[in-house]
């Protein structure tokens, strides 16, 4: 199964994310580790599956911090592909060891308290709206 056919939720989740501000000055706990359930009960959402196969899992969450995508992945490789294809859309992506949630700024943050991770920061190319070609 090509990855990147999977992106279309996380599109989704991405046009329905505002812009988010401020800095975290919060303490990250370690990455996380688990299941795609186990991650989701961790930050008390009831996953919604959209893909569950065997290089790729992936739900639509919520909870109180807002709405967001998890996925988790059966290699390292196809999660950094998964990502950097995802990367393209914008948006904010906190990455665990095999596991990605997506959303926008203020819920990624958030997540990260419970999950830790590391924050990545697609493309912004609303920057590049007003070149003329």
């Amino acid at each position: 199964m090509r990855v990147t056919r999977l992106l279309p939720a996380a599109v989704a989740v991405l046009a329905l994310a505002g812009c988010g501000s401020g800095g975290d000055t919060k303490a990250v706990p370690p990455a996380a580790t688990g299941s795609l359930e186990s991650l989701a009960a961790e930050v008390k959402c009831t996953p919604n599956m959209q893909t569950d196969a065997d290089d790729i899992r992936q739900a639509i969450c919520r909870n109180g911090d807002g709405r967001f995508i998890l996925a988790t992945f059966a290699t390292d490789r196809g999660q950094r592909e998964w990502i950097n294809d995802a990367k393209d859309y914008g948006g904010y992506y906190l990455v665990g060891r095999k596991w990605v949630a997506v959303g926008d700024d203020g819920v990624v943050k958030a997540l990260r308290g419970t999950l830790g991770g590391d924050v990545e920061i697609g493309t912004n190319h609303a920057a590049h709206a007003g070149h003329g070609g």
